[in-house]
């Protein structure tokens, strides 16, 4: 046989082979899925800076998202491509936990592209943040454990200016199209900026946040560099900038700003308020339908506080319970560092207890600390602030420490409960430490489930030892009707035309918080409409669950196994969540027989 005969004789075994290999390359469903997962996380860290070093990837430490009007645009043409690659993908060809994972994505993207209908990109700044808080809480958050990174969060501030010329460029646009926050909610924000505003870079909040406390890991000739650099940028780019927004926003922006404090005042409102109760709450529940939810709730937890306000001895009415909590010196510290040392013990006392209601309990540590004294007359009564294991940052529950007469002893148990553990720290760090989950699912969420998992853990402390006398229970109860309270305020203001002194009498009458502390909640509820009814939204659903478990699995039912089961996926939507609680259930009636 001659060569060129064998030549011949070969070739359809090599094609043969060659379709084998082609087939082999294709991609399976799930390939294809994974991979829009991967490129969507490296786009969106490239895309958004601060966020990679939020979850602990340094690459591009030194650069800061563009928040131009150009770059909004962009975002939103991108999210539409997304939509359409996500839906080249066969979802009856993937596994079930695939299936889950391809919902959820495209459920994200499909709400992202809705919402591009709302505008909130125009309203960058109100008294719970903006880019002068933002910046400042970025110093504080990221990791300094070498000169690098201290350098590249210099470079980030050094950026600042632009990004003051883009957000003014978005409030002017918010100011011609008549989007604006309520001009109420906004008195203390020129103080705000007014804080990183000084003549000695050193006494700046960005300053200190910066470079005040570096690591000996950092050697000693590196930090005075790095000090030098910083009183340098803070003097000549942080400052300026905080000038040129202060300016702005006194002279032009605040005195042009809204009177009117509900949602449904603006274009599209009240289209607006269903899509963020929707989005908040992960359920088609209408604003009427949650208002009296809201004075249900309002009704049963009144009646609980009677009966609790009766085992304290308390002869008086509930209204005069109230102002009985909310002044008596007994209960209020007169230190701020007392008042901390008073979360921490709490915080010590519940975490042995926690392997009584869990099987699997985070890595993660957390830490109690103050509310920065640049934000923290605007802000409320405490917040939770995520850590990440790949940054080695711990999480941090912080407790505002500003008026310690708006801060009573009996609410300290069931905030120490729901901002540290067994509420978000715990939920949020094993959310994160989720393996074989993609990374949008663990470093994402939903408010219903996040914040109504919060609440729920507010009834857990019986478990771990709280409540023991009767003011911390009816803190507990405070705490409970306060998001009750929320159902009905924020559907009053923004689908009922409610004023803000309406929301704040009703507050007043329904619950034994300080005045101080209901003024400002009242004002979040106004400037961030329908996050508030995410709470008690989701602890009802938590608690509905529970009582279904516990009915049906009997004697059977185990608490730890339980815990375990709703934060096995981290946070989903409550209809998910219900559908995964239904099949737990069944698994464990079989495996019982």
């Amino acid at each position: 046989m001659s060569q060129s005969t064998c030549r011949a004789a070969l070739l359809p075994a090599v094609l043969l082979i060659g379709s084998f290999v082609a087939a082999a390359a294709e991609p399976t469903e799930s390939q294809k899925l994974h991979q829009i997962f991967d490129d969507e996380w490296e786009w969106g860290l490239k895309d958004n800076p601060i966020m990679a070093t939020f979850v602990g990837d340094p690459r591009y430490g030194d650069q800061v998202p563009d928040m131009s009007l150009e770059a909004i645009e962009r975002r939103h043409r991108h999210v539409h491509e997304l939509k359409s690659r996500i839906e080249t993908v066969d979802r009856d060809a993937l596994s079930e936990d695939d299936k889950l994972n391809y919902d959820l994505f495209l459920l994200n993207t499909e709400w992202d592209i809705e919402g591009q209908r709302f505008p909130e990109e125009l309203m960058p700044v109100n008294q719970m943040g903006g880019l002068h808080s933002q910046m400042a809480m970025l110093a504080r958050m990221t990791p300094k454990f070498t000169g690098k990174q201290v350098d590249d969060l210099l470079t980030r501030l050094s950026q600042l200016p632009t990004l003051v010329e883009q957000m003014i460029v978005r409030m002017r646009t918010g100011l011609e199209e008549g989007l604006t926050p309520p001009r109420v909610t906004l008195r203390d924000v020129a103080s705000q900026i007014e804080e990183h505003i000084t003549d000695d870079p050193t006494r700046s909040p960005i300053f200190a946040a910066a470079v005040g406390e570096l690591p000996s890991s950092i050697p000693a000739d590196e930090q005075e560099r790095l000090r030098a650099r910083a009183r340098e940028v803070v003097a000549e780019a942080v400052v300026p900038a905080m000038r040129t927004l202060h300016t702005f926003w006194v002279e032009e922006y605040y005195p042009q700003t809204r009177e009117e404090v509900g949602l449904a005042a603006l274009p599209d409102g009240r289209d607006w308020y269903s899509y963020n109760i929707k989005v908040e709450t992960t359920t088609d529940l209408t604003a009427d339908e949650i208002h009296q939810i809201g004075l249900r709730e309002v009704e049963r937890i009144r009646a609980e506080m009677e009966r609790v306000k009766a085992e304290a001895g308390f002869e008086g009415s509930l209204t005069e319970f109230f102002e009985f909590l909310r002044t008596d010196p007994q209960f209020f510290y007169t230190e701020p560092e007392d008042l901390l040392t008073g979360y921490r013990d709490i915080a010590k006392r519940i975490d042995p207890g926690l392997i009584k209601l869990f099987g699997r309990l985070p890595r993660l540590p957390y830490g109690v600390t103050p509310v920065p004294k640049d934000i923290e007359e605007s802000q409320t009564t405490a917040f939770y602030q995520p850590g990440s294991l790949e940054a080695g940052r711990p999480g941090y529950f912080y407790a505002n420490t500003y008026d310690l007469n708006s801060r009573p002893k009996w609410e300290m148990e069931a905030l120490t409960a729901h901002e540290a553990v067994p509420g978000h720290h715990l939920q949020i760090s094993l959310a994160q430490e989720l393996e074989n989950v993609p990374r949008f699912r663990r470093f994402g969420g939903y408010t219903a489930f996040v914040e109504g998992w919060g609440l729920y853990s507010e009834s857990l402390g019986e478990d771990l030892g709280l409540y023991e006398d009767p003011y911390s229970k009816f803190g507990q109860l405070t705490y409970e009707m306060w998001r009750a309270i929320r159902l009905v305020v924020d559907t009053g203001l923004h689908a009922r035309g409610w004023t803000r002194q309406q929301a704040i009498d009703f507050f007043l009458e329904n619950a034994g918080k300080a005045e101080h502390d209901i003024v400002v909640e009242v004002d979040r509820y106004i400037v961030t409409p329908g996050q508030a009814l995410a709470y008690k939204i989701g602890e009802l659903k938590l608690k509905e669950l529970r009582r279904d478990a516990q009915e049906q699995l009997g004697d059977s039912f185990d608490v730890r196994a339980f815990h375990d089961a709703l934060l096995g996926a981290g946070a989903i939507p409550l209809s998910v969540l219900e559908t995964r609680v239904k099949a737990w259930i069944a698994e464990q009636k079989g495996s019982a027989r």
